[in-house]
């Protein structure tokens, strides 16, 4: 499974930093994608960092959000910044392919698997 964690409130352009721990599997072997959900709202895919370090980041979080990923205690973190209102949401974390490819369908990933309850973000403004 993959949890994440670091939730909270926060004004409008603050900054949260969440993290998701990998248990049952090595994190630095796979892909691992961050993904939120809104109210009534798709799922939609954040940023994945990909086995060799390499990130991917959607559109709206570019400049504004890092991943990052720690080997040594098998975590993934996403440090947000300049968080904006409108990117209130659960933010969760899972494992994915390789490649960070995303996907048009229900999943924000390819071979999307093993992720948690999510942590609640919630940007007031």
């Amino acid at each position: 499974a993959a949890a994440g964690v670091g939730g909270g409130f926060v004004q409008a352009g603050g900054s949260l930093r969440l993290s998701c721990a990998a248990s049952g599997f090595t994190a630095k072997y796979y892909g691992i994608g961050w993904f939120r959900q809104a109210p009534g709202k798709k799922r939609e895919g954040v940023s994945c960092i990909r086995p060799d370090g390499s990130a991917w980041y959607g559109d709206s979080v570019k400049g504004r959000f890092t991943i990052s990923r720690d080997d040594a205690n098998n975590r993934v973190y996403l440090e947000m910044n300049n968080l904006k209102p409108e990117e209130t949401a659960v933010y969760s974390c899972a494992r994915v392919n390789t490649q960070c490819a995303t996907s048009s369908g229900t999943d924000p990933y390819y071979s999307m698997q093993y992720w948690g309850r999510g942590t609640l973000v919630t940007v007031s403004s």
